[in-house]
């Protein structure tokens, strides 16, 4: 994470956090144009790191419409399911990506947000979520997943990073 970092700052971003091994990075940035942004940390990405990169870029304002506007009972029943935000990679939309993915009846519930997909699965039953199975789904390049307490921890991270 510390080269991750190191790049960020190379691009000349403010602030640069990363939370956790999956490629969390929070910065504060003078440019507003998210298709600027998306494509100069893509491309400095995969040079730095010999990969194809692709990312999901979420301003502090969409990821709190994100934690604000999540299903009256989403992540509240821990003991009983496992919550995660499925976060979409335009051009792609949130009904498409819940069209692509074959849910497990009685076992994965799903809601539609705004660029992303709330997704909540029965605990007892997780082995048998189609969660497991979305990395082999196409889709998946379009995607991005996390947990709602990683969701939710970045916000706050983001908010702290506003606030400085």
């Amino acid at each position: 994470m510390a080269d991750l970092t190191a790049c960020f700052m190379k691009m000349g971003f403010d602030q640069v956090t990363t939370y956790i091994q999956s490629g969390n990075v929070l910065f504060l940035s003078e440019e507003n144009d998210k298709d600027k942004l998306t494509s100069l940390i893509e491309k400095t990405l995969s040079d730095t790191f010999d990969y194809q990169s692709k990312i999901v870029l979420l301003s502090h304002l969409q990821l709190e419409e994100v934690i604000k506007t999540a299903p009256p009972s989403f992540g509240k029943d821990t003991d009983t399911y496992k919550f995660d935000v499925l976060f979409i990679k335009p051009p792609l939309t949130s009904q498409q990506a819940i069209d692509r993915i074959q849910l497990k009846e009685g076992v994965d519930q799903v809601a539609e947000g705004k660029h992303v997909v709330y997704m909540s699965r029965l605990k007892a039953q997780a082995s048998q979520s189609s969660l497991i199975k979305l990395s082999a789904n196409p889709v998946y390049q379009q995607i991005t997943v996390r947990n709602w307490n990683t969701t939710t921890k970045l916000w706050e991270l983001a908010q702290k990073i506003t606030e400085k």
